[in-house]
């Protein structure tokens, strides 16, 4: 049974996917839902999520909240433990929203610090309140798997004064988690961080004006755009985790989806197998 919070889009509806199609039953959050989108200019809505679960054959309950007001996180829980008899066996955090708050090319002392608020608020609170009522559930059983959604398996600057401490902060979320669950004993409980690679999300395939049946004509565009992977890749992969018994050898570790991959032996959809580690670690040379 598995909550992902954030699964309207991107990695966190394709872990939804994988996750449902691997037997969890799902609950879906996020703030758009039919009819009603949150983000400007992106109609994809957990509804639309929900449905590609049970395309599937898997079992979904899309349930809109807004993680960053806590009164609904509370309740969001509380039904998962009616619904669920108390129990709770992954919580995936992809909580995000801050696409159009982080201000590129701006150091710390220009930029707008409301809207740097609202991003951490956003991209950090969100995860540490749908942690502190989702884990419990857990706590109980003494046992299940928490996923952090993070970018970069790196301890690099990401070219950006708040979206770098986001980033990194939600890493030092997992890896936090993953002592305070050894701490309490609870051996059977794991918390870790995944990053996908360059990412082939709904919205930058329509930034590069491509489609994902086409995505190749990008790459003139970008000269990384060859080594991008679907959201799947990263999907398939905590899909895999959630299935391994010896998942905690990774507590509060960050792994990519290109290590996930290898590791567990499978591909893309589209059948490729892009390691964006290895493209990376060229960049840097």
């Amino acid at each position: 049974m598995a909550v992902v919070a954030g699964g309207t889009r991107g990695a966190g509806r394709a872990i939804a996917v994988c996750l449902g199609a691997a037997g969890a039953t799902v609950y879906v959050t996020g703030r758009s839902v039919r009819g009603h989108p949150a983000t400007p200019g992106r109609p994809e809505t957990i509804d639309e999520t929900a449905a590609m679960i049970r395309a599937r054959g898997g079992d979904a309950v899309p349930v809109r909240v807004d993680h960053s007001v806590e009164p609904e996180v509370r309740r969001l829980f509380d039904r998962v433990r009616r619904e669920q008899h108390r129990r709770l066996d992954i919580l995936v955090n992809d909580i995000w929203g801050g696409e159009r708050l982080a201000e590129w090319g701006a150091p710390p002392w220009k930029f707008d610090w409301r809207r740097g608020r609202a991003m951490f608020e956003r991209a950090v609170y969100t995860h540490i309140v749908t942690t502190r009522y989702g884990v419990p559930l857990m706590v109980r059983r003494r046992r299940g798997l928490v996923v952090e959604v993070t970018d970069g398996a790196h301890f690099g600057y990401r070219g950006n004064y708040l979206y770098d401490l986001v980033k990194t902060t939600v890493i030092r979320l997992a890896f936090a988690l993953s002592e305070e669950f050894r701490a309490a004993g609870l051996r059977h409980a794991t918390s870790l961080a995944v990053t996908p690679g360059f990412l082939r999300s709904e919205e930058m395939l329509e930034q590069f004006g491509v489609s994902e049946s086409n995505w190749k004509d990008a790459i003139p565009k970008s000269r990384h755009w060859f080594a991008s992977e679907t959201p799947y890749l990263l999907g398939k992969g905590v899909a895999e985790l959630a299935a391994d018994p010896r998942v905690q050898a990774r507590a509060g570790q960050v792994v990519g989806s290109w290590e996930l991959a290898k590791r567990y032996r499978y591909r893309d959809v589209d059948g490729a197998r892009p390691d964006w580690g290895k493209v990376f670690a060229k960049m840097g040379k």
